[in-house]
């Protein structure tokens, strides 16, 4: 799979090595006619059919798909008038295949799946569609699918303050962000649009860690000498038995003894000093 240069649309689009090297990342990135030719390549394999569903569904992450009968007339007429780029089922019993991209053109019509693959350009036309009203007129739903692909801030000056040197519209445009103004009688509502770099994910090796990152019980298969050390650590019992040499059973007589013969010998002793100032005289009595 190679990549060209779009000299009109200023954009890189996928030249496919085969249909199936189409995935849901470079879908975005191919065209209605790419996709016909890859796949017309490929028809003729016997083992093509059985990715055929699975490749339609990855089409329809950014293209529309249906399914029409070129026996009937009014199909023809509807997806053969040059908007929809058409090719043939693996069984021709399940007819033809037309696909035509999705267009986005209002902002409810962006999803978290769509969102990041617009330019802040494009983003900033659709809120500028979106009844002049600015950023805090778009619901909040609307913002969490925008605010997952860029960073968007605002800011409301007066006409005359916003274009002053060195001012917050001046820096935002140094530090790459893109710009739509709206007017609001005398004052300029700024908004500001780039797009977030793309998060880089760790993946964990699974034999050692389980989904949620936590180090697996039982066993040291793909482990190292010093995750197995790690691993004999964390495996200790702070309850298990000591061995000293000492009989549990005996040190607990032993100590109820010694206690037991303790508390007799103090009671004895207070008895004793109870009595001491007591003069009892029986002979006398």
């Amino acid at each position: 799979m190679s990549k060209d240069k779009d000299k009109d649309k200023g954009i890189e689009t996928y030249v496919l090595d085969s249909i199936l090297d189409l995935n849901a990342t470079n879908v975005w990135n191919v065209s209605e006619h790419e996709i016909k030719r890859a796949w017309e390549d490929e028809q003729d394999d016997g083992s093509f059919s059985l990715s055929e569903d699975k490749l339609l569904n990855i089409i329809r992450l950014c293209f529309d798909v249906v399914h029409y009968d070129v026996n009937d007339q009014r199909d023809c007429d509807k997806y053969e008038n040059g908007e929809w780029v058409t090719f043939q089922h693996c069984n021709q019993k399940k007819g033809w295949v037309a696909i035509r991209r999705k267009h986005i053109t209002r902002l409810s019509d962006l999803s978290y799946e769509n969102v990041r693959h617009i330019t802040a350009a494009t983003l900033l036309e659709l809120i500028d569609r979106n009844f002049g009203g600015g950023w805090d007129s778009i619901s909040l739903s609307q913002k969490d699918i925008i605010l997952s692909a860029f960073d968007v801030s605002n800011t409301t000056l007066p006409a005359k303050r916003m274009h002053v040197a060195g001012g917050t519209l001046e820096k935002k445009l140094a530090q790459g962000f893109e710009v739509l103004e709206i007017e609001k009688g005398t004052w300029i509502e700024a908004i500001f649009a780039k797009k977030k770099e793309p998060v880089v994910k760790l993946h964990l090796n699974d034999d050692k860690y389980d989904e949620d990152g936590n180090l697996r019980k039982g066993g040291t298969k793909g482990l190292d000498e010093d995750d197995e050390e790690y691993q004999d650590d964390e495996s200790y019992n702070a309850n298990d038995e000591i061995d000293d040499g000492v009989d549990d059973e005996q040190l607990d007589e032993t100590f109820y003894s010694s206690f037991s013969d303790g508390v007799k010998s103090s009671c004895d002793d207070d008895e004793s000093d109870d009595l001491s100032g007591l003069n009892i005289d029986s002979e006398e009595e």
